[in-house]
């Protein structure tokens, strides 16, 4: 079982499945949902934040949040 945080730069997956009561609603409204594809952009210094692409929104999240997002690389 993968994570969003344990993506590389350049990397690709899907999302599987995520803690509701702990992930922002925020997210969750820009696409964040099971299904959808993502990709991991950048990492900023000490690893936080994360820049990705869930399904064409842009976005950066903290890596904690991250590490909630159940993942399926591809």
């Amino acid at each position: 079982m993968d994570f969003l945080d344990s993506l590389e730069p350049g990397e690709h997956a899907t999302i599987v499945n995520f803690e509701t009561e702990k992930l922002p609603l925020k997210l969750i409204e820009m696409g964040c949902l099971p299904g959808n594809k993502v990709c991991l952009l950048q990492k900023a210094p000490f690893n936080c934040p994360l820049y990705l692409e869930i399904d064409g929104c842009h976005m950066a999240i903290r890596k904690d949040v991250a590490a909630l997002i159940e993942i399926e690389r591809y």
